[in-house]
Formats: structure tokens, sequence, C-alpha cells
């Protein structure tokens, strides 16, 4: 815990720059990592030529330019939820249709929302009460103590819960029994482990396992479920596209949820390519090597 509090409060002292200020740092930042730490090139250079074989490598080259460029504002912008007012983060991600979720609010309905680690998917825990329901978002803990604790602080300064995956059934059962709806967030394109791999779908042009506890507890619990698209405005300024996928889980066909929400992912990339996590290792698995 004490060198936490030393980790933390060297974030709070960056995080009271004004954007502006800290985007001046995020400029110097995209050198060092692109050029001179060259973080994870490897890795980016490989996924990009796997997803977009039809592209020439001085076009994956741009996209991975603008990938690290953006990695480097969404680190700031992250950092910068320590200190920054309810307002001003308001102003800077909001719903472009929150109809939708006004409509199930009515109909009584728990929602899961499926998203990717595209545009700032941080500031999506800042959206608590700017419509009806109460935010939750499921989570992979971190290896790293230092960085997993202060991501579980910034996830849950505005009220939005942060569940380990692993709990995900106590805690939508909680909301239940306190019947309080809630919009319940899970990032769809994280890497199964091994013994969590039953299915397998192409994804930008690669076979990909995908975890099925979206598809699973929407149906147990008849949850309607919605896909989130993260569309970046401008720097700083992020909307919210929701597409409701079904409103009633426990009446769609086998893997219909999970066919769409990755479809949608994928349409969501491939318009603007650089807002996607590249570094990410999503493809460590291999179906011929599981099978």
């Amino acid at each position: 815990m004490f060198w936490y509090k030393i980790f933390y409060g060297l974030c709070r002292l960056l995080a009271f720059l004004p954007l502006r200020g800290l985007y001046l740092f995020s400029d110097f930042l995209f050198v060092l990592v692109c050029y001179v730490a060259r973080y994870r090139r490897k890795v980016v250079m490989e996924n990009l030529r796997n997803s977009f074989p039809e592209k020439t490598e001085k076009e994956r080259w741009q996209i991975a330019r603008r990938f690290y460029r953006f990695m480097c504002d969404l680190f700031i912008e992250t950092l910068k939820v320590i200190h920054i007012d309810t307002a001003q983060i308001h102003r800077r991600i909001h719903y472009s249709n929150p109809e939708i979720f006004d409509d199930l609010y009515r109909k009584g309905k728990q929602i899961f929302f499926v998203t990717g680690h595209y545009g700032n998917w941080e500031w999506l825990a800042t959206l608590e009460h700017t419509i009806p329901y109460h935010h939750a978002t499921l989570y992979q803990p971190l290896q790293n103590k230092l960085f997993d604790k202060l991501f579980y602080d910034l996830r849950t300064k505005y009220g939005t819960d942060a569940i380990p995956s692993q709990a995900a059934i106590r805690a939508i059962n909680k909301y239940r029994d306190e019947k309080r709806l809630t919009a319940l967030c899970f990032l769809s394109d994280q890497s199964p482990q091994r013994n969590a791999i039953h299915y397998w779908t192409t994804f930008l042009n690669q076979e990909t396992p995908i975890y099925l506890g979206i598809e699973k507890l929407a149906k147990r619990y008849n949850m309607a479920v919605v896909y989130y698209e993260i569309r970046r405005v401008k720097r700083g300024y992020y909307e919210v596209d929701v597409t409701l996928i079904t409103e009633n889980a426990a009446e769609t066909g086998e893997m219909e949820i999970t066919d769409k929400h990755v479809q949608l992912l994928e349409q969501t990339i491939r318009r603007n390519p650089q807002y996607w996590l590249w570094s990410h290792r999503r493809w460590k698995h291999r179906r011929v090597n599981e099978e």
C-alpha cells in the first residue's frame, strides 16, 4: 500500500495538468514509444499483416503510427480521470442515442453491453448517472498489483462497480435481488484461457477463440444485449453509438449473440483501425494447436 500511495501520488500530480498540456506530453511520449522503445512493434505489425493482407506494408505502417499516437492519448486521458470533474467528462463523452436505454428500463430489462478495446473504453466508467441504469464492468485482474489497484480506483471513481469476471454470476444475482437495473459491461475481444475456449469464429481474417460468457449469462437471465461503438469525434471527445442486438437473449438462436457482437466489432475496427489495441496478443492461441 505504501508504494501504491507513492505511485498514485505521482499519477495525481500529472493529472492536475489540463488536457491541453497533457496532450503535449502525449506527443513527446509517442516519439519514445513508437520510435525509441518500439513498444511491441513486432506484435503490432504481425497483427496488422494478418488482419489486413489486402493492404500494402506502407498502409499498415501508417495505421500502426496512428495507433501509437492514439495509445499515448489514451494513456493520458485515462490518468486524467484522477482529476477531472463530471461536467467536463460528460462534455467529452456521451451517448448519441440514449433513448434505447429509456425503453429497456421501462421494460425492466437488465443489460449486457458489449464493446472491445477500442476508442477510450476506460472513459465508459464515467458515464454513471447519464442513463437510468447503474453501471458495472467485468474485468480480468492485472498481474501488476500497482496498475490493477490504479485501474480499479479509476473505474469505480464515478460509482461504477468493477467486478472480477469470476464473480459475474454472484454480481448479477445481487443486482436482481436488489431489483437494481444494471448495464453490465464486458470487453469481448479478450483472449480466453485455453480451458475456456469452446468456440471459434473468423475475426479480422483469422480463426479466433471467443468467450461465451456473454451468450450464456445473457440467455440464462434473459437479459438485453447491446453493442457499444465508441467513436472518436476529435482529440479528447467521443460519442457512444448503441446498437440493440437483442431485447430477450433467451429467444435467440445458438451463437446468434456471439456472432453478432463479433461482427459489429470487426466493422467498427475496419472503419477506423487505428483506435483498436493492436499491441494486444489477441491471437496467441491457434485453432490447429488447441485441437
